[in-house]
């Protein structure tokens, strides 16, 4: 088993709750875009040679194991408040009852400890379990089945070699009928199709690589896929979307309209590691955790290689062909452009995303009776404050047409009764007028800080020279060993993101290998990057 395929199959082991049992935190987690692939995080090693992995195990397959169980994040379900690491008893409310997680140690009585290695398989590859009890679909033993065996065994070593702990289940508290294993024979017969993952040899390496990854131990079918009235995955419907316990997994196929394909592979790979792909999306609340936790760690081969089978993945859309049409009558001529530049931050209803970004529904700045501040926030982005992330500056890169259609759509969309009266000539106009730090533009290069403390604490530590050769592959890293030091300023969030990106744009606007249309693209990402670690940091603490 790979890092998914450990991550739920640890994570809802054994006898786990009902069709859809979610917990707490973690669960809605594996709903957005980056869940599939932060389950596939120690990947790198997914496909290399069969290694043996008996009881005691050698230690490299004890390392890989150790590996996958990280990526897979599988002791944040497998511990209790205060527990033993894996040692079960973490209750978990579900839509049928209450289950408490089992016990994945060694321990013979209490744990997984006399399990063979062909039980521990069995139970990923076909959902039965060391009893011969079938294993409520919960457990995505319907993706897992395509995990490797050896994959599978890694990960068994690994949770055999640590201190076996003696954790008794607690009882399962499910509702009748949930309660009856043998009711599970005929959802099984209908719906679960056993395989194990097998290359396509029409497609290239790095997309079989990445189709292992998101149709086997990603499971990300598991929540991006359509749901039917029992709760199986409905495979007509790959990828396309769905809803899980409240929260919308969006369309991960090639379409260029509702799924990623109007995402380039860089953006795609950029987002599942930082959460940030500038024009595109920044990740929040379940898909930013998950992206902390395992798929920042996840090797930039693997991202790519995930990206580049999402985008092989034939574009298809939820709505018929029927419906499509009729709406692409009576569409505004900015529906499209706002889908392609702006719904992945403020959704395509407009509502954003509650303290971090902007509602544009009933949004006032955005219904004033001229579309003049709209305008320049979409050239000139907006700067970290009040707590809401920074907006790029989108406009640097999109027509003076592309960006007033857009204006008139969300003047007009969702409720807003504001007159669309955005023209190009009048985006022309206010484009030289919009000189900002986030746009690269300013008349003397970059501003200076304005935060006295947060200036000398730049100047005196050395975050300039750390600065210096920053680029995209390596900003996360940099960014994560400047915060330490302009954090104990005791400035606020908005302080310390808007002063590194000061000091960051002499570096940005340096870069001879960026083009100058470029720039803002490289100061939005950026920004938003410090704002998601500066978060990431103020909620561990």
């Amino acid at each position: 088993m790979h890092p998914a395929a450990l991550m739920t199959s640890l994570r809802q082991w054994s006898d786990n709750a009902g069709p859809q049992m979610t917990r707490t935190g973690h669960t809605s987690r594996q709903i957005l875009l980056g869940t599939c692939a932060a389950l596939a995080l120690g990947l790198a090693s997914a496909l290399q040679p069969a290694r043996s992995a008996d009881a005691a195990g050698d230690a490299q397959t004890i390392q890989r194991g150790q590996y996958l169980a990280t990526a897979g994040d599988c002791v944040a379900c497998h511990t209790a408040p205060n527990g033993k690491p894996f040692a079960g008893g973490l209750a978990m409310p579900t839509p049928f009852g209450e289950i408490s997680t089992p016990n994945i140690t060694a321990d013979k009585e209490t744990g997984i400890g006399n399990w063979s290695d062909d039980q521990f398989y069995r139970a990923l590859h076909e959902g039965i379990d060391d009893q011969n009890k079938y294993l409520y679909p919960a457990f995505p033993f319907p993706w897992y089945t395509q995990v490797t065996r050896e994959d599978a065994l890694a990960i068994k070593a690994y949770l055999f070699s640590l201190p076996p702990e003696h954790a008794p289940r607690q009882p399962l508290k499910l509702a009748f009928p949930f309660d009856i294993r043998e009711g599970l024979l005929a959802w099984r017969t209908l719906f679960f199709k056993p395989g194990t993952f097998a290359a396509d040899p029409q497609h290239s390496d790095q997309i079989n690589r990445g189709a292992y990854l998101v149709e086997g131990l990603g499971h990300c079918g598991e929540c991006h896929n359509h749901r039917n009235i029992y709760g199986a995955s409905d495979w007509s419907g790959r990828l396309e979307g769905g809803e899980v316990e409240g929260w919308y997994a969006p369309n991960i196929t090639a379409d260029g309209r509702e799924g990623i394909g109007s995402w380039s592979e860089d953006q795609l790979a950029s987002y599942l590691k930082t959460g940030v792909a500038p024009g595109k999306g920044i990740a929040v609340g379940p898909m930013r955790e998950t992206i902390d936790d395992s798929l920042s760690h996840l090797s930039d081969q693997d991202l790519h290689a995930m990206a580049a089978y999402l985008k092989s993945v034939s574009g298809r859309t939820i709505h018929q062909a029927a419906d499509r049409q009729a709406e692409s009558a009576g569409m505004p001529a900015g529906a499209k452009v706002y889908l392609s530049y702006c719904a992945s931050c403020h959704r395509p209803d407009g509502r954003g995303v509650t303290g971090t970004i902007p509602n544009l529904a009933g949004n006032g700045a955005v219904t004033a009776e001229g579309p003049e501040n709209v305008i320049r926030v979409v050239l000139g982005g907006l700067e970290a404050a009040h707590g809401l992330a920074p907006m790029p500056a989108v406009g640097a890169g999109m027509s003076d047409v592309e960006i007033a259609d857009a204006v008139n759509y969300v003047r007009t969309a969702w409720g807003n009764t504001a007159a669309a009266n955005a023209g190009p000539g009048r985006v022309a106009d206010l484009r030289g007028a919009s000189r900002t730090l986030l746009a690269g533009n300013l008349p003397g290069g970059c501003p200076s800080i304005a935060n006295p403390k947060l200036a000398q604490a730049i100047d005196q530590s050395g975050v300039i020279g750390q600065l210096k050769g920053v680029v995209l592959a390596n900003m996360l890293e940099k960014i994560d060993a400047i915060l330490p030091k302009v954090k104990a300023t005791g400035a606020g969030d908005d302080d310390i993101v808007n002063a590194l990106t000061a000091a960051y744009c002499p570096v940005a606007l340096a870069d001879a290998t960026v083009p100058a249309g470029g720039r803002a693209a490289l100061l939005g990402n950026f920004s938003m990057l410090a704002y998601g670690q500066i978060k990431k940091s103020t909620q561990q603490n």
